[in-house]
């Protein structure tokens, strides 16, 4: 099967969490709903027009981190606006926390993604996709999760992957794993530094519009790694290997952990 892969990176990325509140938290790695945003502002869909076209169904989708990654808080200093008149900073100031994913020297380091697409059942989704990017053409601006965190597209390939079955053996898995697919980690104690940055999250998959906006239809649970190593894992089910022009990737494409009702 084809696979077309490429890297994005930037300086900061914001990933909200869609259950927060006031607390704007996020996640370390863009969800699935992210990802098609990214991939609608580079063909140039309209906005709220593209939920449906690229469910799962029609587009797969595997991410892998590709640089160490760090999360903090900061401070937004927002102003208080209860009317109309208060854009001059009469009614004060709020200080609202804000979390922002780096990696680990601000100074030199970057945040950086490698995501790997494959068609569906549309293909025409997937050819559309892969000329716009084979072509170095861009609709709008791309960024990691908010519009001030500009993001770049480099490392653009297109390759060929093999579908293979687990029947428990230890996989050096790349990407991001499903988690119900996961059935054991192994942790070497040469390695244990590593212990305390593999992360699980259950991420939004896909949207559906409605009369009240758009709302969240599926999700994906994911376990990945906040640092640039592959995982060792035991897996259950498909995963893919690619053959890149550098070196071997086993990769899983993000599956649905259920439906939101």
């Amino acid at each position: 099967m084809e696979v077309l892969s490429f890297d994005i990176e930037g300086k900061f990325a914001h990933f909200r969490k869609f259950h927060g509140n006031n607390t704007a938290m996020s996640y370390s790695i863009p969800p699935r709903t992210t990802i098609i945003g990214m991939l609608a502002a580079i063909v140039g869909e309209e906005k709220n027009s593209y939920y449906e076209q690229y469910q799962d169904a029609n587009l797969k989708i595997g991410l892998r981190v590709l640089s160490d990654l760090k999360k903090s808080f900061h401070r937004l200093n927002f102003l208080m606006i209860k009317g109309g008149n208060d854009f001059r900073g009469g009614k004060g100031r709020v200080q609202t926390p804000f979390e922002i994913v780096t990696g680990n020297d601000l100074r030199k380091d970057s945040v950086k993604y490698r995501f790997y697409l494959s068609p569906g059942k549309d293909e025409t989704l997937y050819q559309k996709i892969k000329t716009c990017l084979l072509n170095n053409e861009r609709h709008f601006n791309l960024s990691l999760g908010i519009a001030g965190f500009a993001a770049s597209i480099s490392n653009i390939n297109q390759l060929s992957a093999v579908e293979k079955t687990a029947n428990q053996e230890w996989i050096e898995l790349h990407s991001a794993g499903n988690s119900d697919q996961i059935n054991e980690i192994e942790f070497s104690e040469d390695q244990s530094f590593k212990l305390n940055h593999i992360e699980e999250e259950l991420l939004p998959a896909d949207f559906i519009g409605g009369e009240k906006g758009r709302e969240v239809y599926r999700m994906n649970r994911v376990l990945f790694t906040t640092l640039n190593f592959p995982m060792q894992v035991k897996l259950s089910g498909h995963y893919y290997q690619i053959d890149g022009k550098e070196s071997i990737e086993y990769i899983q494409f993000l599956d649905y952990a259920g439906i939101f009702s």
